[in-house]
Protein backbone atom coordinates (compact mmCIF):
# COMPACT_ATOMS: atom_id res chain seq x y z
CA UNK A 1 0.00 0.00 0.00
CA UNK A 2 1.45 3.34 -0.56
CA UNK A 3 2.03 5.22 2.40
CA UNK A 4 0.22 8.28 1.35
CA UNK A 5 -3.16 6.65 0.17
CA UNK A 6 -3.49 5.01 3.60
CA UNK A 7 -6.80 4.69 4.93
CA UNK A 8 -8.00 8.00 6.31
CA UNK A 9 -8.24 10.96 4.63
CA UNK A 10 -7.98 13.68 7.53
CA UNK A 11 -5.06 14.16 9.52
CA UNK A 12 -6.77 14.42 12.84
CA UNK A 13 -5.08 12.24 14.84
CA UNK A 14 -1.75 10.52 15.30
CA UNK A 15 -1.98 7.50 16.67
CA UNK A 16 1.81 5.48 17.04
CA UNK A 17 3.70 7.50 15.44
CA UNK A 18 5.17 10.29 12.85
CA UNK A 19 7.37 10.71 10.07
CA UNK A 20 8.91 14.58 10.07
CA UNK A 21 11.30 16.09 7.26
CA UNK A 22 12.25 19.24 8.39
CA UNK A 23 13.35 21.30 5.44
CA UNK A 24 15.03 24.70 5.32
CA UNK A 25 12.12 26.08 3.52
CA UNK A 26 9.01 23.85 4.09
CA UNK A 27 8.11 21.14 6.81
CA UNK A 28 6.38 17.78 5.93
CA UNK A 29 4.62 15.66 8.69
CA UNK A 30 3.21 12.52 8.31
CA UNK A 31 1.38 9.79 10.42
CA UNK A 32 -0.08 6.48 9.93
CA UNK A 33 -3.79 6.71 8.77
CA UNK A 34 -3.06 10.24 7.15
CA UNK A 35 -3.98 10.83 3.43
CA UNK A 36 -1.34 13.34 2.42
CA UNK A 37 1.42 14.67 4.51
CA UNK A 38 1.35 18.53 6.12
CA UNK A 39 3.05 20.04 3.84
CA UNK A 40 4.20 23.64 5.48
CA UNK A 41 6.42 26.97 5.26
CA UNK A 42 9.27 26.01 8.08
CA UNK A 43 8.55 29.26 9.89
CA UNK A 44 6.40 30.18 12.90
CA UNK A 45 5.51 33.78 14.40
CA UNK A 46 7.16 35.24 17.11
CA UNK A 47 6.65 38.95 18.69
CA UNK A 48 4.82 40.05 15.78
CA UNK A 49 8.13 38.58 13.63
CA UNK A 50 8.82 36.04 11.03
CA UNK A 51 11.31 33.29 12.49
CA UNK A 52 12.66 30.65 10.67
CA UNK A 53 14.36 27.92 13.02
CA UNK A 54 15.40 25.80 10.24
CA UNK A 55 18.52 27.15 8.19
CA UNK A 56 21.05 25.33 5.87
CA UNK A 57 18.98 22.48 6.95
CA UNK A 58 19.97 22.62 10.35
CA UNK A 59 17.85 23.71 13.58
CA UNK A 60 19.41 27.08 14.79
CA UNK A 61 16.54 27.77 16.69
CA UNK A 62 15.41 24.97 19.04
CA UNK A 63 12.49 26.87 21.01
CA UNK A 64 11.25 28.56 17.81
CA UNK A 65 11.34 24.77 15.69
CA UNK A 66 9.11 23.19 18.58
CA UNK A 67 6.57 26.50 18.81
CA UNK A 68 6.45 25.58 15.26
CA UNK A 69 5.81 21.88 15.49
CA UNK A 70 3.25 22.36 17.97
CA UNK A 71 1.41 24.92 15.88
CA UNK A 72 1.80 22.75 12.16
CA UNK A 73 -0.38 19.79 13.90
CA UNK A 74 -3.67 20.97 12.61
CA UNK A 75 -6.44 22.06 15.51
CA UNK A 76 -8.06 19.41 17.05
CA UNK A 77 -5.32 17.18 16.28
CA UNK A 78 -5.26 14.17 19.60
CA UNK A 79 -1.99 12.67 20.36
CA UNK A 80 -4.19 9.54 20.76
CA UNK A 81 -0.54 7.65 22.06
CA UNK A 82 1.06 9.63 24.60
CA UNK A 83 4.38 8.90 23.36
CA UNK A 84 4.54 8.42 19.88
CA UNK A 85 7.48 7.10 18.28
CA UNK A 86 9.06 9.69 15.73
CA UNK A 87 10.90 8.76 12.53
CA UNK A 88 13.13 11.88 11.87
CA UNK A 89 15.17 12.52 8.12
CA UNK A 90 18.55 14.67 8.63
CA UNK A 91 21.11 15.69 6.23
CA UNK A 92 23.70 13.30 5.64
CA UNK A 93 26.19 15.17 7.13
CA UNK A 94 24.36 16.64 10.08
CA UNK A 95 26.62 16.60 13.13
CA UNK A 96 26.06 16.64 17.01
CA UNK A 97 24.71 20.18 17.38
CA UNK A 98 22.09 19.28 15.06
CA UNK A 99 21.14 16.25 16.85
CA UNK A 100 20.88 18.01 20.38
CA UNK A 101 19.17 21.17 18.98
CA UNK A 102 16.62 18.47 17.39
CA UNK A 103 16.04 16.80 20.57
CA UNK A 104 15.52 20.11 22.26
CA UNK A 105 12.39 20.69 19.47
CA UNK A 106 10.91 17.25 19.61
CA UNK A 107 10.95 17.03 23.47
CA UNK A 108 7.43 19.13 22.57
CA UNK A 109 6.19 16.13 21.55
CA UNK A 110 7.72 13.80 24.15
CA UNK A 111 8.48 11.01 21.89
CA UNK A 112 9.12 7.63 23.17
CA UNK A 113 11.89 7.23 20.54
CA UNK A 114 13.23 9.12 18.12
CA UNK A 115 14.86 7.11 14.87
CA UNK A 116 17.36 8.91 12.68
CA UNK A 117 17.23 8.47 9.42
CA UNK A 118 19.86 10.02 6.25
CA UNK A 119 17.66 11.77 3.93
CA UNK A 120 19.53 10.55 1.60
CA UNK A 121 18.52 7.09 2.02
CA UNK A 122 15.02 7.67 2.84
CA UNK A 123 14.54 9.48 -0.36
CA UNK A 124 16.72 6.16 -2.48
CA UNK A 125 14.20 4.15 -0.62
CA UNK A 126 11.27 5.87 -1.62
CA UNK A 127 12.70 6.15 -5.48
CA UNK A 128 12.93 2.21 -5.49
CA UNK A 129 9.17 1.67 -5.18
CA UNK A 130 9.67 -0.84 -2.65
CA UNK A 131 8.02 -1.94 0.02
CA UNK A 132 9.08 0.24 4.31
CA UNK A 133 12.48 -0.77 5.17
CA UNK A 134 13.92 -2.07 1.71
CA UNK A 135 16.47 -0.98 -0.04
CA UNK A 136 18.81 -1.38 -3.38
CA UNK A 137 22.16 -3.11 -2.87
CA UNK A 138 23.55 -1.18 -6.05
CA UNK A 139 25.66 1.76 -5.92
CA UNK A 140 23.45 4.91 -6.01
CA UNK A 141 24.33 8.69 -5.98
CA UNK A 142 21.45 10.90 -4.70
CA UNK A 143 21.84 14.49 -5.75
CA UNK A 144 19.80 16.61 -3.30
CA UNK A 145 19.39 20.22 -4.32
CA UNK A 146 17.32 21.82 -1.78
CA UNK A 147 16.27 25.79 -0.77
CA UNK A 148 19.44 26.53 1.49
CA UNK A 149 21.65 23.15 1.01
CA UNK A 150 22.99 20.67 -1.27
CA UNK A 151 24.25 17.49 -0.83
CA UNK A 152 25.25 15.20 -2.89
CA UNK A 153 25.59 11.20 -0.99
CA UNK A 154 26.59 7.57 -2.75
CA UNK A 155 25.00 4.66 -1.45
CA UNK A 156 25.85 1.22 -1.73
CA UNK A 157 23.82 -1.85 0.03
CA UNK A 158 21.69 0.79 1.77
CA UNK A 159 24.48 2.96 3.56
CA UNK A 160 25.95 6.25 3.09
CA UNK A 161 29.80 5.41 2.20
CA UNK A 162 30.38 8.62 1.20
CA UNK A 163 28.42 12.64 1.11
CA UNK A 164 30.08 16.05 0.30
CA UNK A 165 28.01 19.35 1.37
CA UNK A 166 27.64 22.92 0.13
CA UNK A 167 25.58 25.48 2.15
CA UNK A 168 24.09 26.56 -1.06
CA UNK A 169 20.37 25.80 -2.29
CA UNK A 170 17.89 27.35 -4.95
CA UNK A 171 17.15 30.50 -2.67
CA UNK A 172 20.27 31.63 -3.33
CA UNK A 173 19.41 31.86 -6.83
CA UNK A 174 17.26 34.52 -5.94
CA UNK A 175 13.95 35.51 -5.27
CA UNK A 176 11.77 32.75 -6.56
CA UNK A 177 14.70 31.34 -8.19
CA UNK A 178 14.58 32.72 -11.17
CA UNK A 179 18.17 32.70 -12.11
CA UNK A 180 20.26 30.41 -14.04
CA UNK A 181 20.90 26.85 -11.77
CA UNK A 182 24.65 26.89 -13.19
CA UNK A 183 26.24 27.75 -9.74
CA UNK A 184 24.42 25.03 -8.25
CA UNK A 185 25.45 22.70 -11.08
CA UNK A 186 28.77 23.93 -11.06
CA UNK A 187 28.98 22.86 -7.31
CA UNK A 188 27.32 19.86 -7.58
CA UNK A 189 29.76 18.72 -10.28
CA UNK A 190 32.53 19.50 -8.25
CA UNK A 191 31.95 17.19 -5.06
CA UNK A 192 30.91 14.14 -7.84
CA UNK A 193 34.18 14.62 -9.58
CA UNK A 194 36.26 15.08 -6.15
CA UNK A 195 34.17 11.43 -4.96
CA UNK A 196 35.24 9.90 -8.35
CA UNK A 197 39.26 11.05 -7.69
CA UNK A 198 38.45 8.96 -4.33
CA UNK A 199 36.71 6.40 -5.69
CA UNK A 200 38.55 3.06 -4.69
CA UNK A 201 36.48 0.29 -5.29
CA UNK A 202 34.20 1.38 -8.46
CA UNK A 203 31.01 2.45 -6.71
CA UNK A 204 31.32 6.01 -7.54
CA UNK A 205 31.92 4.87 -11.20
CA UNK A 206 29.24 2.18 -11.20
CA UNK A 207 26.36 4.85 -9.72
CA UNK A 208 27.46 7.51 -12.17
CA UNK A 209 27.05 4.92 -14.86
CA UNK A 210 23.79 3.94 -13.64
CA UNK A 211 23.01 8.00 -13.47
CA UNK A 212 22.37 10.51 -10.12
CA UNK A 213 19.06 10.41 -8.53
CA UNK A 214 18.12 14.37 -8.20
CA UNK A 215 15.60 15.09 -5.09
CA UNK A 216 14.57 18.07 -3.33
CA UNK A 217 13.18 21.43 -5.07
CA UNK A 218 16.14 21.20 -7.49
CA UNK A 219 14.62 18.08 -9.09
CA UNK A 220 11.60 19.83 -10.45
CA UNK A 221 13.58 22.04 -12.62
CA UNK A 222 13.84 21.15 -15.55
CA UNK A 223 16.87 23.78 -16.39
CA UNK A 224 18.99 22.13 -13.66
CA UNK A 225 18.36 18.39 -14.59
CA UNK A 226 19.36 18.82 -18.01
CA UNK A 227 22.36 21.29 -17.28
CA UNK A 228 23.47 18.84 -14.27
CA UNK A 229 23.69 15.47 -17.09
CA UNK A 230 25.27 17.71 -19.59
CA UNK A 231 27.99 18.72 -16.90
CA UNK A 232 28.35 14.83 -15.46
CA UNK A 233 27.80 13.48 -18.78
CA UNK A 234 25.38 10.93 -17.68
CA UNK A 235 21.43 10.18 -17.65
CA UNK A 236 19.90 12.32 -14.72
CA UNK A 237 16.60 11.21 -13.24
CA UNK A 238 14.34 12.77 -10.84
CA UNK A 239 12.68 11.60 -7.56
CA UNK A 240 8.82 10.68 -8.03
CA UNK A 241 7.08 13.51 -6.46
CA UNK A 242 10.47 14.85 -5.44
CA UNK A 243 9.41 17.77 -3.34
CA UNK A 244 8.17 15.00 -0.44
CA UNK A 245 10.48 11.82 -1.29
CA UNK A 246 12.06 12.31 2.16
CA UNK A 247 9.45 12.57 4.18
CA UNK A 248 7.51 9.64 2.37
CA UNK A 249 10.68 7.55 3.06
CA UNK A 250 10.86 8.79 6.63
CA UNK A 251 7.28 7.43 6.83
CA UNK A 252 8.07 4.19 5.08
CA UNK A 253 10.73 3.92 7.81
CA UNK A 254 8.17 4.73 10.28
CA UNK A 255 5.58 2.24 9.33
CA UNK A 256 9.05 -0.81 9.41
CA UNK A 257 9.86 0.31 12.51
CA UNK A 258 6.11 0.28 14.47
CA UNK A 259 5.41 -3.44 12.60
CA UNK A 260 9.32 -4.54 14.23
CA UNK A 261 10.17 -2.82 17.14
CA UNK A 262 13.76 -2.61 18.06
CA UNK A 263 14.75 -3.22 14.32
CA UNK A 264 16.20 -0.65 12.11
CA UNK A 265 14.57 -0.38 8.93
CA UNK A 266 17.87 0.58 7.11
CA UNK A 267 21.41 -0.45 8.04
CA UNK A 268 23.10 2.00 10.43
CA UNK A 269 20.30 3.97 11.01
CA UNK A 270 20.77 5.40 14.55
CA UNK A 271 17.78 5.18 16.85
CA UNK A 272 17.99 6.31 20.61
CA UNK A 273 15.45 7.38 23.41
CA UNK A 274 14.91 11.29 23.92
Amino acid sequence: MNICTAVGAKNTEVRRGLAIDLGSSRTRIWAPGWKTPLDLPSSVSAGGEVVRPVRRGRVVDPAACADMLRQFLPSGTRLSCPRPVVVLSRPVLAGPDHRAAVTEALSVLRPAAVVVIDSARAAAGTAAGAGAGAYDERPLLVVDVGADLLEVTLLACGSVTDARQAEIGLRDLGPMAPGSPSTLVEAAAGMVEDMLRRDKDGAMTGALRRGPLLVGGGAVRGDLRGQLATRLRTPVRASPAPSTAVVRGAASALLSVLRHPGSAPWPRTHSGTT
